[in-house]
């Protein structure tokens, strides 16, 4: 797989993931639009962080990302290779240089084998390097994520949450990766433990030269992490801009929303309470026009009938129509 430095390490364009549901008795088949059509890029040794409420599709996008699941459509691009055209020896290559850390520690380690076999277990399936070499990257990987040798033959019930994900981290490092997708990695952590473990990451990304697509619904964690944020609310991202951007000023109401609900311990830095009226919208059966508009205290006659684009603002992008009323683009 040839490299160019120059160009996005992963490069995403109207990606999209539909699943056909079954009506049962009565009623029609139906589509989910779990992504409907995201597009952004990742640079070499950055974070992006995408974040949103539940059930926006931020895990079905870490699942396509890691060829778990095919997308329905769009164009997926790793250092300028396009993903979806190559074939089963070359996906398989791929799938070595992006990695995943699922949320869950305590179900992500397979509870019957020690860890020495659970951090193996990739270099065996991948590679051809004799036992000995597989033991000592293993033990070289623990001590990278703060673990000691004597650990290599215990079980994960030995251990707590937060050496689990330890544990998990290491896993997703044994093949040498370009891009790990953590998906919602600290949140089952306890507050106390997830610093730790975010410091662990990041401390990994400036030794290996680590990419991350971290996603999360956490705006105190993302701004700890993050390079860039897209922001996603049912299947599509509202906003995408550098994080400081996000942070500072937000455009879309809906990233309004999410930060001005976020914990702030400077009284400075607290926003104006945002209160967002109604439920997210079923995918099943999403409003017509802007997704958000039922929920948005911004939302006028061509919010229910048109959907928004994201396009270029000021700092970042924005898919509302207030906003691009409200401000003069590039």
């Amino acid at each position: 797989m040839s490299s160019n430095s120059s160009a996005p390490l992963l490069e995403v364009e109207g990606l999209k993931k539909h699943y056909d549901v079954k009506g049962g008795l009565f009623k029609p088949d139906a589509t989910v639009k779990a992504m409907d059509g995201v597009s952004f890029k990742l640079e070499r040794g950055k974070t992006l962080a995408v974040v949103g409420e539940s059930g926006c599709g931020k895990s079905t996008l870490a699942r396509v990302l890691t060829m778990i699941e095919t997308p329905t459509d769009g164009a997926l691009r790793f250092d300028g290779e396009d993903i979806l055209s190559l074939g089963k020896d070359a996906a398989k290559v791929l799938r070595q240089k992006i990695q995943i850390i699922f949320q869950n520690p305590y179900g992500s380690l397979n509870p019957r084998k020690k860890v020495g076999s659970i951090l193996e277990e990739p270099l065996i399936i991948n590679t051809d390097i004799s036992k000995e070499d597989r033991k000592q990257k293993s033990l070289a990987i623990l001590q990278k994520v703060g673990l000691r040798p004597e650990h290599y033959d215990r079980y994960p019930h030995m251990f707590s949450g937060g050496q689990r994900q330890r544990i998990a981290i290491a896993r997703s490092l044994m093949l040498d990766p370009k891009v790990v997708v953590a998906d919602e990695p600290v949140s089952a952590l306890d507050v106390s433990v997830q610093a730790q473990v975010l410091n662990l990451m990041m401390d990994l990304q400036q030794d290996m030269g680590l990419s991350y697509v971290f996603i999360s619904h956490d705006l105190s964690v993302v701004e700890h992490i993050a390079d860039d944020v897209m922001v996603m609310y049912l299947g599509k991202a509202v906003e995408y801009g550098r994080s400081e951007d996000v942070f500072s000023n937000p455009q879309h109401p809906y990233t309004q929303a999410l930060l001005s609900s976020t914990p702030r311990l400077n009284p400075e830095h607290r926003r104006e309470k945002i209160k967002l009226e109604g439920e997210l919208p079923s995918p099943l059966n999403p409003p017509s026009g802007c997704a958000f508009h039922a929920r948005c205290r911004f939302a006028r006659d061509q919010c229910h009938k048109e959907q928004p684009q994201l396009l270029d603002a000021k700092s970042g992008k924005v898919a509302c129509f207030a906003v691009e009323q409200a401000w003069s683009f590039d």
